[in-house]
């Protein structure tokens, strides 16, 4: 039990931290800037050893089953993370940031399934590529390439993080059992591209 709620609470900060990213990226009109600086959230995340979903799910690959329990409460608890830091934002002065959360929130929103997944399944490619990168990378530049550059690009590319996601539609009040099956099938295209890599690392189309 002990190890479930250290998993739990990693996750939760993990929200947070993503949550962070999530605001400076909306604060910033220069969306590469944005972009840039939306990577101190995984940056953090990577240097501490927290739990992100998208940056463990491609480990699932290399696990026992019983791994998959450990990923749905990293789910679970990102999301604490993210809805809680979304909640907070809405009470202090930089609350506007909502109006462009909820722009960006429309257009995936009103996108299809398909298109959904696949940006998210990209998405969870560049995710693993950042954590697999970071863990056997020994040097520290490229460490610091390897998480923000796969940021950077998703983000500039409009691929679709589930985490990052959790942390917009609660900015712009945007939840609805609509939402939240687009953020299922974002998670999913996530997971399904974050072991992506590794089943072809494994052999498995040997």
């Amino acid at each position: 039990m002990k190890r479930f709620f250290d998993i739990l609470l990693k996750a939760i900060v993990t929200g947070f931290a993503i949550g962070i990213g999530g605001i400076v990226y909306l604060s910033c009109d220069n969306k590469y800037i944005g972009a840039a600086l939306f990577g101190t959230g995984l940056f953090v995340i990577l240097t501490f050893g927290l739990n992100l979903f998208t940056g463990k799910v491609g480990y699932a690959v290399e696990n026992k089953p019983a791994y998959i329990l450990d990923l749905l409460i990293i789910w679970l608890g990102n999301l604490m993370g993210t809805a809680a830091t979304g909640l907070l934002v809405l009470l202090t002065r930089i609350a506007p940031i909502s109006e462009k959360a909820k722009a960006m929130c429309e257009t995936k929103l009103s996108d299809n399934l398909i298109s959904i997944f696949i940006l998210a399944f990209f998405c969870g490619m560049l995710m693993f590529i950042a954590a697999d990168g970071y863990k056997n990378i020994k040097n520290p530049t490229g460490q610091v390439f390897a998480i923000f550059l796969p940021v950077i690009v998703f983000i500039l590319c409009g691929f679709e993080h589930c985490v990052a996601n959790m942390f917009y539609f609660t900015v712009a009040s945007a939840w609805s059992l609509k939402s939240f099956g687009y953020l299922i099938i974002m998670s999913l295209g996530n997971a399904v591209g974050g072991m992506f890599i590794p089943l072809i690392r494994k052999g498995f189309l040997k």
